[in-house]
């Protein structure tokens, strides 16, 4: 690697904003186009023959994200342990985090699709959900999670070419298997006359493919990330340091997913309560898991500010310098309001017709087809507008990652969001069972949890400083 390129992949010198905005824009293209590539899954199988095709996905996500997770979250301290020792110039520890990272993305990759594959159809049951709905996910899940590991090994990968500034090689490769996803999903769909069974088999074949071109890719690297198969291995103090900045990552992702099969079941509950006899369609499952779907844009959206804040975070207080990790959390926070009220907004203006992509179109009041458009409406507006909440907190609990404190901001985020919101859910919901006092349980928490997680990241902010200055002054 030449001086120059060195220099531009150094986060801790040069001109902040333009090097956060160069590295949030690949992020935020290669996370659209992976939920691009999801929302086309789903619109893809809308095709099928199956009614309920789309709502059984959207049942799906949280057991999902449930138990990939816990393993898959751990990358979050593989992207912060190597960047900060890039800003500490360590190539030795930079490598020995490198071949951790990718040997524990084997492993765990592996664990969680043994433990989604065998566990997924008696969750679905506890949810509540029945016959043709039950029978679609549970066969879109098991298929999903033989390509887990594979899901596994391309977060981890992707989080060292992140850890070191480089955001486009991982924007050009998904940009790749995604085209791959949609042909695949419309072959089978269409050509093969399959439904959920061929959306999940297509994901797992890209999902295949983009393991296997990033760890080439990686091999060919140049400098300290360089991967070489012959030094694949678990050095005790690198899995240390990933595991306690990954760890409560993947717990906080774990938690929210069982709070959020809650809720789900509690939609479910809802969604039973308009059914009619005789037939089989679930109009709220439906409109909801389109709402849903939806939204993931403006979550894909924040999570590029998230990772570049974590990075940048990592990197400069490796390097010592409080001040441009100071100026990392307002840019951090600016960047995530702003794509935040983007998205939003076009998604609110532009909400009938993008329900329609999924199936969901308005009807006669009354019929299912009104209950479901009813639903993603309620969901838009209840859950969707308030998302700028979420992008507050979602900035500051990234700083504070960034600068080690990951184990007290997944505390409060527990207490803050996920015990809340299935005390709502066991209180409020039992009361008022209607779809309005499920949604807003989600923005109530997002406050509750805002507020502590931006006062830990200023506390943590101010000690790197004091212990800045004081290593200044004993030198």
């Amino acid at each position: 690697m030449t001086l120059t390129q060195q220099k531009k992949k150094d986060l801790t010198t040069g001109p902040l904003f333009t090097k956060m905005l160069l590295f949030i824009l690949p992020v935020l293209a290669s996370n659209l186009l992976q939920i691009l590539y999801n929302a086309a899954d789903m619109m893809i199988v809308g095709l099928s023959s199956e009614s309920n095709a789309v709502g059984a996905i959207g049942t799906t996500s949280p057991i999902i994200h449930l138990v990939v997770n816990v393993f898959i979250g751990i990358s979050t301290g593989a992207n912060v342990m190597i960047a900060r020792h890039l800003g500490e110039k360590n190539e030795h520890t930079v490598s020995r985090s490198v071949h951790t990272a990718i040997a524990m993305s084997v492993i765990f990759g592996a664990a969680s699709a043994a433990v989604g594959f065998f566990c997924c159809e008696p969750l679905l049951l506890l949810m509540g959900a029945k016959e043709d709905l039950l029978q679609l996910a549970t066969l879109y899940t098991k298929i999903y999670f033989l390509g887990v590991p594979f899901i596994s090994v391309s977060n981890y990968a992707i989080a060292i070419f992140r850890a070191k500034g480089d955001t486009r090689t991982p924007l050009t490769v998904l940009s790749l298997t995604g085209l791959l996803n949609v042909a695949l999903n419309l072959f089978f769909v269409l050509v093969c006359d399959l439904s959920v069974e061929g959306v999940a088999l297509a994901t797992s074949i890209a999902n295949i493919a983009n393991a296997v071109v990033l760890i080439f890719l990686l091999t060919r690297e140049q400098g300290p990330c360089r991967f070489s198969f012959k030094r694949l291995c678990l050095d005790k103090k690198s899995f240390i340091e990933i595991v306690h900045i990954g760890i409560p990552s993947g717990i906080q992702s774990a938690l929210f997913s069982l709070s959020n099969i809650l809720i789900q079941s509690s939609i479910l509950r809802v969604n039973n309560a308009f059914m009619v006899q005789g037939n089989d369609y679930q109009p709220i499952v439906n409109g909801n898991a389109a709402a849903a779907n939806l939204e993931s844009f403006v979550f894909t959206a924040i999570n590029a500010v998230h990772l570049a804040t974590v990075t940048f975070t990592g990197q400069n207080a490796g390097a010592k310098k409080p001040s441009r990790v100071w100026r990392v959390l307002w840019l951090g926070l600016a960047c995530s309001l702003a794509v935040t009220v983007l998205f939003t907004a076009t998604i609110f203006l532009l909400h009938v017709p993008l329900f329609a992509l999924y199936g969901v179109k308005d009807g006669a009041v009354g019929s299912l087809e009104h209950i479901a458009f009813d639903a993603a409406r309620q969901r838009i507006l209840y859950h969707l507008l308030p998302l700028v909440i979420y992008a507050c907190f979602d900035t500051a609990n990234a700083v504070a990652r960034g600068l080690k404190k990951a184990i007290t901001a997944t505390v409060i985020s527990l207490i803050g969001t996920c015990a809340l919101r299935v005390l709502w859910i066991l209180t409020v919901f039992e009361y008022y069972e209607n779809l309005v006092s499920i949604y807003l349980s989600y923005p109530i928490s997002w406050l509750f949890t805002a507020i502590p997680t931006f006062i830990l990241a200023l506390t943590a902010l101010k000690k790197l400083k004091v212990d800045v200055e004081k290593e200044s002054a004993s030198a």
